[in-house]
């Protein structure tokens, strides 16, 4: 087994892991160097976000397509490297409306840095800044994404993407997003107590594990980087 399935395989058993211990005791603040968020989180809509519903949105189809994703998780980097493009091409026809579901289960190895909770406030200064700039940078989270126990991206480094993604300088949102950061997190809690409910309809009992992925409230069941199955999945929901 080479070191990136090695890295994958045990990044599968860590979120899922941490899945069901966050079901009985919060993830954040478990460990004394995962940063936590003290702001209140935002309500209502802005720009591509929705906040109430827990997610940031692309395109604007009829057919939902719902992703549970941190950035730091190398099989959401394997899942969007298999089926990205078949998403962003859905996406670009006015196929599917793709619902982002930023989650911060790996804040615990960044070294401090709670690079997954930046990384979602990041996105979430995109959504409100250029919806049209949502689906571009959450590509870029997992263009040479950083790997576990990293340090992640800087916020510089995470603000040069946004503007090569074609939001512009997110920098100073980023230097003041406290809020979505406990959004992110809020989130991520949520996720653990359950139940998931995707458009007036319960569709899970808790998110087990990231990438977890439903089109029209139906959970994709195969591999992440088999893209075959996962485009007729796609095509039959």
């Amino acid at each position: 087994m080479s070191a990136r399935l090695r890295r994958i395989a045990a990044a599968v058993a860590l979120a899922v892991g941490v899945a069901v211990a966050a079901a009985g005791c919060s993830l954040l603040g478990g460990a004394s160097n995962v940063p936590v968020a003290t702001d209140a989180p935002p309500k209502g809509t802005d720009g591509a976000v929705d906040f109430d519903g827990g997610f940031i949105v692309a395109g604007s189809g009829d057919k939902k397509v719902d992703i549970w994703f941190d950035a730091m998780c190398p099989v959401c980097g394997a899942f969007e490297q298999a089926n990205g493009t078949t998403l962003a091409d859905a996406v670009d026809n006015g196929d599917i409306t793709l619902r982002l579901h930023p989650l911060t289960f790996l804040d615990a190895l960044s070294n401090g840095t709670g690079y997954s909770t930046r990384a979602a406030a990041a996105l979430t200064c995109v959504a409100v800044t250029d919806e049209n700039a949502v689906l571009p940078f959450y590509q870029a989270l997992f263009t040479d994404q950083p790997e576990e126990n990293s340090d992640g991206l800087t916020d510089k480094e995470l603000a040069k993407r946004a503007s090569a993604a074609g939001a512009g300088d997110i920098s100073a949102c980023l230097a003041d997003s406290g809020p979505y950061q406990a959004w992110a997190q809020q989130n991520t809690k949520d996720s653990q107590k359950g139940p998931i409910v995707v458009d007036g309809k319960k569709v899970l009992d808790v998110i087990k594990g990231t990438p977890t992925v439903l089109v029209n409230g139906e959970q994709y069941p195969g591999g992440v980087s088999d893209k075959k199955a996962f485009t007729t999945f796609l095509n039959d929901h």
